[in-house]
């Protein structure tokens, strides 16, 4: 608590000096944003980062997207149909679609895209084990064939984050999925600007004057995508008393994800504006290493679940319960698949239990390897806390410090920790990627089509696919309760607290829309 007060205090002091000496405004047609981490990987079907994510949404557009309601409209699509039988999808593209190069967007394009983006994201693995081809009818319109009816499409075609299945150039999307293209050629509102651009210090997108926007208002992510800025500038700047700083200075114009401990900080100005872009919030999740030891023991997964607890996480992180929600549903607690049934063993630590568990499976006491974000300021004491509670639950805990993208490259390798490895590691997600067992990447439990920590589990993905099938509401409900119940049972993961935090910007910005990402189209800076 002393140094969160010591970190406001310096950001009220820093914030009157920079007043003092009158502000340096942005440049009035450029938007300059800091995003809540650094942009190091441009491919968004390689990495789930919600960066690079938001670096797609810049450049890529989408053949579906969810408005404000999280209703699925057409984007790209113009028209589409759907057989008798529910088998035969048919989409046309709209008029006008068009690459950054000065190609025209075609439908081998979309199949190319969506053939890759499905072979990485959990919707996307999903659907392809319904599809059983793709049909190119011609330049402008192809078909989905499915081998039985499926009731997820537009929901997986249309859905808002990570891995969003962006359009891109059949050359560029022929990359195999599993190595990272150097490619930034897209057909959205914005082209990158990578001569302009330097990794660490900031990426430039300028507005792309070719892009037909749809004719509908803005909605969410659906809707006329109208760039009302000639150019966004993505600023690297990982202190967060700097990013302050420079906001209340008008150096920069917003803060994606300003820290909860100096919110006050930025209510007191005038000029600042404080914008609850995304209301579903975001989910804190404790992840496992089902492929090495001590984690490939479900017990040894169950003694680390029965030491944690949901509120030490929140209050270390966040702070103030405004900003955040013990919750034990992992479908997100005031949504329709919410449900706390089995999820105490998150909310309240029971250190002699997790140490019983941890005798009765052998575990020798063999330090686990938790890696630590330094950079991300939401996550970074959530690994101490884990560190703490797993050690009063009988383990031994080596935790590793080292910035995001490290950690995001280091997630991928399989190898045991004492050859570069990992055991634990935390992240979140946008609580709308939370919201079904489908769209929910971190209950994929098929072994190498699993996400990071790669579980395997017949079980789980029978569950699973009984969920995509269902059309009944009540039945899918209960399936996914199931779902969540065997994810409890089986110690796949843990999803540890809701929390919620608003973006700052200048009041002179206005258009930010309400989504769950930042997007910078609809923006106008006066």
């Amino acid at each position: 608590m002393k140094q969160v007060m010591r970190r406001t205090l310096a950001a009220i002091a820093a914030g009157a000096v920079v007043a003092a000496a009158g502000p340096v405004m942005a440049q009035g047609k450029t938007l300059k944003v800091v995003q809540h981490g650094n942009l190091t990987i441009l491919d968004p079907v390689w990495t789930t980062a919600y960066v690079t994510r938001n670096h797609g949404y810049l450049i890529y557009d989408t053949l579906f997207a969810a408005d404000g309601d999280y209703a699925v409209k057409p984007q790209m699509v113009d028209t589409y149909t759907v057989s008798p039988d529910k088998t035969v999808w048919t989409f046309t593209l709209r008029d006008g679609l068009e690459w950054h190069d000065g190609k025209p967007v075609t439908s081998a394009d979309c199949i190319a895209s969506l053939q890759r983006w499905g072979k990485r994201d959990a919707m996307g693995l999903k659907l392809m084990d319904f599809v059983k081809e793709f049909k190119e009818v011609d330049g402008k319109t192809f078909q989905m064939v499915l081998k039985e009816p499926y009731g997820l499409v537009l929901d997986t075609l249309g859905k808002p984050s990570s891995n969003v299945p962006f359009m891109m150039p059949k050359a560029v999307a022929d990359t195999d999925a599993f190595k990272q293209f150097d490619s930034y050629i897209g057909s959205g509102p914005f082209i990158y600007r990578a001569a302009e651009s330097k990794p660490g210090e900031r990426h430039v997108y300028v507005k792309n004057p070719k892009y037909k926007p749809r004719s509908e208002a803005p909605s969410g992510l659906a809707g006329g995508k109208v760039a009302k800025v000639d150019r966004v500038e993505i600023i690297e700047m990982p202190d967060t008393l700097q990013q302050v700083n420079a906001l209340i200075a008008g150096e920069i114009d917003i803060i994606e994800a300003p820290p909860h401990d100096l919110l006050p900080t930025l209510k007191k100005d005038k000029n600042i504006a404080l914008d609850d872009w995304n209301p579903l919030g975001h989910v804190f999740v404790i992840r496992f290493n089902h492929l090495v030891k001590p984690f490939d023991n479900p017990k040894v997964r169950l003694a680390a679940l029965h030491a944690i607890n949901q509120e030490d996480y929140l209050k270390a992180t966040v702070g103030d319960p405004a900003y955040y929600k013990v919750c034990g549903a992992a479908f997100i607690c005031g949504t329709p698949n919410a449900s706390d049934k089995g999820s105490d063993i998150l909310l309240k630590s029971n250190f002699e239990k997790s140490k019983e568990l941890l005798k009765e499976a052998g575990y020798d006491g063999t330090p686990v390897v938790l890696m630590q974000s330094t950079t991300l300021p939401i996550l970074t004491n959530t690994a101490p806390v884990t560190k703490s509670l797993l050690e009063k639950g009988g383990f031994k805990v080596d935790m590793q410090s080292m910035d995001w993208q490290t950690l995001v490259s280091r997630r991928t390798k399989k190898d045991a920790p004492s050859a570069g490895g990992w055991n634990v590691f935390h992240t979140y997600s946008v609580s709308a990627d939370a919201l079904n067992p489908i769209s929910n990447s971190y209950f994929v439990a098929a072994g190498d089509k699993s996400w990071f920590g790669w579980p395997t589990d017949p079980e789980m993905e029978k569950l699973r696919d009984a969920y995509a099938k269902e059309t009944d509401p009540a039945k899918a409900k209960a399936l996914a309760e199931a779902v969540q119940l065997r994810a409890l049972e089986t110690a796949q993961f843990g999803w540890i607290g809701q929390w919620y935090g608003p973006g700052a910007r200048r009041t002179n910005v206005t258009g930010w829309l309400k989504a769950p990402v930042p997007v910078f189209w609809n923006i106008e800076k006066k």
